[in-house]
């Protein structure tokens, strides 16, 4: 069945890939966006709601919307200079504004309330067990806290007004486009850098930004989605290494790892502090079993087209004189 979606953070790495395929899907979209880009009009599908920390006026953008799926926010951020109080900025963006957001939904007769959460809500890594929506939440640092308060909020609203919440939380998401940690790992890798991680015997859970987004659909049209809270990934979990040779051989450069004792890598990373290392060295698993049994989701792309497509598009930015096929 088709319905009226808007979908906030439409310009983001995930929005720009859910957005085409809810079109593709029968679905009518409006993307919200902070600002439009120049000569660019309302009418070609989006609209400028300012910052959401600011408390915009949803109204218009929710006129005629039966779903929303929230995307909008502030991102994990591991060092941001001159940041006096980022707790204060995770709380306004990710905390109170998805709070207003949900209210105005109430309000406007939105049906459902699709957030983006984040795995980082359970914790930062795992055990021997992966992680399950029905675990304690641990979060372990102020954005994950954020996103944890957040989802708390929307549970609060529902109860109160009897809108539908569903709430996805993913690992780390790879794919076309992808920044942060990601994307300075396949500069390493070109720049031939040895990377001490061969012997790093962990897995993590990942998922494409493709298959994010067609997850995101499913719990936009399944019923059954009404009210849950899933955890979503690929379902192939991997090691560094395994993730490091992946895009290596999908950028067309050799996998320099060297071979140092993983005892030796977690000594290193607990005397500088460093929160990267401990994720490259660490295991961080989810259990995406309930997506798959209860709303019968799959999904569609496999792991090796999700990095070659990620390596490919990283490729054409950094040579733009080579161009891009169509």
């Amino acid at each position: 069945m088709s319905v009226t979606v808007l979908v906030t953070g439409a310009d983001g790495f995930v929005g720009r890939v859910l957005c085409p395929l809810l079109a593709s899907a029968g679905h009518r979209v409006r993307g919200a966006v902070r600002t439009l880009p120049p000569n660019r009009q309302v009418s070609a599908g989006c609209i400028a709601v300012g910052d959401i920390g600011a408390h915009p006026d949803w109204r218009a953008a929710l006129e005629g919307v039966d779903v929303v799926v929230h995307l909008a926010g502030r991102a994990h951020v591991m060092h941001e200079p001159g940041q006096a109080d980022p707790v204060s900025l995770y709380r306004r963006v990710n905390v109170a504004a998805t709070e207003m957001l949900a209210r105005a939904c109430a309000a406007a007769g939105v049906h459902r309330l699709v957030f983006a959460s984040s795995i980082k809500v359970n914790g930062d890594a795992t055990y021997g067990q992966p992680y399950r929506a029905t675990d304690p939440p641990h979060p372990e640092d102020d954005y994950g806290r954020s996103k944890w308060d957040a989802e708390q909020h929307l549970h609060a609203v529902a109860a109160e007004t009897g809108l539908d919440v569903v709430i996805v939380r993913p690992p780390l998401v790879y794919g076309p486009g992808v920044k942060g940690n990601l994307a300075r790992l396949m500069r390493l890798i070109e720049r031939g850098v040895p990377l001490p991680l061969a012997q790093v015997d962990n897995r993590r859970s990942m998922i494409g930004v493709g298959n994010l987004a067609d997850a995101l659909r499913v719990c936009i049209e399944h019923p059954r989605a009404a009210g849950c809270t899933f955890l979503v990934s690929d379902g192939s979990d991997i090691s560094t290494p395994e993730l490091i040779r992946a895009i290596a051989a999908a950028l067309g450069h050799p996998a320099r790892l060297l071979a140092v004792p993983a005892t030796m890598l977690r000594l290193a990373a607990n005397a500088a502090g460093s929160g990267t290392l401990r994720r490259l060295i660490g295991s961080l698993q989810v259990d995406s079993g309930p997506i798959r049994s209860e709303l019968d989701w799959r999904p569609p792309h496999t792991f090796e087209h999700g990095i070659e497509a990620m390596a490919w598009v990283h490729r054409a930015r950094a040579e733009p004189r080579q161009g891009a096929p169509l």
